[in-house]
């Protein structure tokens, strides 16, 4: 049996970066991470577009805006450090049409009210940016980066594990590891997993796609539950890339959480084509016709709040649907932003899925929600931009746990 003083459950961006925030501030700490995979950044955080946000959609004064903010700058400077490859191309925001214009306005608004730098331009200052995009104005955020995530990741299990101290103090992951239960021991809490049991006196839930199940093994009942929104994605040929510079998104729809279809210049030269956000059918279910019944009748009978979700954002949803199911169509959205992409220029990419929190009342939850009862914490939403602002949520759930231990 191990005993340590802090367990974290989830071996994903978020998991990591607060492993390594706790041992940066207490070298002596003694930090064990449990993952049911066998590496890290299996899910979320490995199947996302790379994108270092700079974080002009959140919500003035939530945590999302002041972690994003934050995180950005950690992130950058701790891959100028690690020497992992990263780049700061900027991004243009598109309006199609007038209605997207007024909304412009909005976000221009909140990127001033959130300290982000965002210059309106105009369709010729646009197409000096990026020659074969369409629009009748965007808002340019130079401020946005790519980098690639998984790197990140295994860079952040290095430095958890390479160090121990005269005192004790180490970092370990223990990789195939499922928690299976939890017991109460002597003031300690006991986490039985199928490779062992491990004794702590304080635990981080940072199971994202499973946190909200995670949290009700840890004795907790969380406020939301987890839906699973998978996003798929094309990737432009080799002879398509120039059509992208950096990258392109649409001014984003305020009735809907999503940010629609966008194009994403990756760090290593692809560029990415997407997501739609439709309802996964299941938690890891990445192929095309992959269901979990467990997960789809945890979504569908399970979730309070999910019929009211789906009554309000049916029509959205539905367009989703086509999406997946009809190239054309996606190849349509595409074209609303570059007019010259042709569907044969097109290559189906690898899917991403979202743990996307759902409340009672059919909304979902826009910012981070962490519960804490006794000696648990949870992170029971972490959505983009959580891996941008990776570490500065990592030293946020530092703070809490180790005045925990106050």
């Amino acid at each position: 049996m191990l005993t340590t003083d802090i367990t974290i459950i989830g071996a994903g961006v978020v998991g990591l970066a607060t492993a390594l925030q706790l041992r940066r501030r207490d070298p002596n700490l003694n930090i064990v991470i449990i993952e049911k995979e066998s590496g890290p950044a299996a899910h979320q955080s490995g199947h996302n577009s790379g994108v270092l946000h700079a974080g002009i959609y959140y919500k003035p004064g939530s945590l999302k805006a002041e972690l994003c903010r934050t995180g950005r700058l950690a992130m950058v400077e701790f891959c100028a450090s690690e020497d992992i490859p990263h780049e700061i191309c900027g991004k243009v925001i598109v309006a199609l049409d007038e209605g997207d214009v007024e909304r412009l306005q909005v976000l221009e608004e909140r990127a001033r009210l959130n300290g982000i730098r965002a210059t309106r331009i105009d369709a010729q200052e646009l197409h000096e940016i990026e020659p074969h995009a369409a629009g009748l104005a965007a808002l340019h955020v130079p401020d946005t980066g790519i980098v690639d995530y998984r790197a990140v990741c295994q860079r952040y299990a290095r430095l958890i594990c390479e160090r121990a101290t005269p005192k004790g103090g180490n970092g370990t992951i223990m990789y195939s590891a499922r928690v299976r239960s939890t017991s109460v021991r002597g003031g300690s809490v006991v986490v039985h997993t199928t490779k062992g049991d491990v004794t702590t006196r304080r635990l981080v839930n940072c199971a994202g796609l499973h946190s909200d199940r995670v949290a009700r093994i840890l004795g907790q009942e969380p406020r939301v539950r987890i839906v699973p929104f998978k996003g798929e994605y094309y990737e432009l040929n080799a002879d398509a890339r120039g059509l992208v510079r950096n990258l392109i998104y649409p001014v984003p729809d305020p009735a809907f959480p999503f940010l629609g279809v966008h194009f994403t210049r990756m760090i290593s030269g692809a560029v990415e084509c997407g997501p739609n956000a439709v309802l996964a059918m299941g938690r890891e279910a990445y192929g095309s016709w992959q269901p979990n019944f467990v997960d789809l009748a945890a979504t569908f009978f399970g979730t309070p709040g999910f019929w009211r979700f789906a009554r309000k954002h049916w029509k959205a949803g539905l367009g989703e649907v086509r999406r997946s199911m009809s190239k054309s169509a996606f190849v349509r959205a595409l074209q609303r932003l570059v007019p010259d992409i042709r569907p044969e220029q097109l290559v189906a990419a690898a899917a991403g899925i979202r743990a996307q929190a759902l409340g009672p009342d059919g909304k979902l939850v826009d910012d981070f929600v962490f519960e804490e009862s006794g000696a648990v914490l949870s992170v029971c939403n972490a959505p983009s931009p959580a891996a941008t602002a990776s570490l500065a949520i990592g030293n946020a759930i530092s703070d809490r746990i180790l005045k925990m231990d106050g």
